[in-house]
């Protein structure tokens, strides 16, 4: 049973938003801050993101069941009911919001505000081919909430960062979007490569993708950061480079490379550039 929990909410890919939200109490730190903080930033990244998943396993298992790419998870494969992952789901949140209330009241009185954008952006394909960018908009929480769990404020540098997470997170998104153009046409479901094509959508995911390295320069100039810092965008830069390399419009058979395991060491090096900077300054 815990073997099929994981699957459901893919564990591993807490990757992704994991480091954002280190990199953020860092940036608010100007270097480490204090295992306590770091601890509570941990839960609430793990209650958050598998309240996430498990919602958007619920409100896709139809959908999932038609899709050939998804019809082995396992909602559709009858390997959970709906209510134990809706009990998963209640618990889940509950953890988030607990771990918000250690942290500070600032980030309890948000953690509804957080909830409403991770959880609500499982709808937007069903309405809007910027579904994308909603996506983005609930991964750039995790930079947002981990400065918050540190000054309990928000500084415009934070802002700028977390807007270079939405348009990173959008650019990978509509590169996975690339597998699914056809069942989301039949489906009514709103992408950008169902509404542009396989070929539009990797040129505006290579836009988003410059956009979210120049967020990232302008977040680090404002936040009058160093030469380690620029060290680790030149890296995140050639990764993102390397990712568009790995797919074509023709070609997508290494698309689960270009989506998990590079974007993985972008999250990473993101945090790496903000640790070292802290630590050399």
């Amino acid at each position: 049973m815990i073997s099929v929990f994981w699957r459901l909410i893919k564990f591993e890919h807490t990757v992704f938003a994991l480091p954002l939200a280190y990199a953020g109490a860092c940036l608010a730190a100007d270097g480490w801050p204090g295992w306590r903080p770091a601890w509570w930033i941990l839960a609430a990244m793990v209650g958050a993101r598998s309240a996430a998943m498990a919602f958007n396993r619920l409100v896709d298992r139809r959908l999932d069941a038609q899709n050939p790419r998804t019809r082995d998870r396992a909602l559709p494969r009858g390997e959970l009911g709906r209510a134990p992952v809706t009990i998963f789901l209640l618990v889940s949140v509950a953890f988030f919001v607990l771990a918000a209330a250690r942290l500070n009241p600032t980030c309890l009185i948000l953690s509804p505000l957080a909830l409403a954008v991770i959880l609500g952006y499982s709808w937007t394909k069903r309405f809007t081919w910027l579904s994308h960018l909603f996506l983005g908009l609930a991964l750039a929480g995790a930079p947002l909430g981990g400065f918050l769990a540190v000054q309990e404020t928000i500084s415009g540098a934070i802002l700028v960062f977390a807007g270079g997470v939405v348009f990173w997170v959008a650019g990978f998104d509509v590169i996975y979007a690339c597998q699914d153009i056809e069942f989301d046409r039949r489906a009514g479901l709103h992408s950008i490569p169902a509404r542009l094509g396989g070929r539009t959508a990797l040129v505006l995911s290579a836009l988003f993708h410059a956009l979210a390295w120049a967020f990232f320069v302008t977040a680090g100039v404002m936040s009058g950061l160093g030469w380690p810092y620029y060290l680790g965008l030149a890296v995140v830069g050639g990764l993102l480079i390397v990712e568009h390399f790995l797919v074509s419009p023709d070609d997508l058979n290494r698309l689960e490379a270009a989506f998990f395991t590079v974007n993985s060491y972008v999250s990473v090096a993101l945090l790496a550039a903000v640790v070292a900077d802290g630590w050399w300054a």
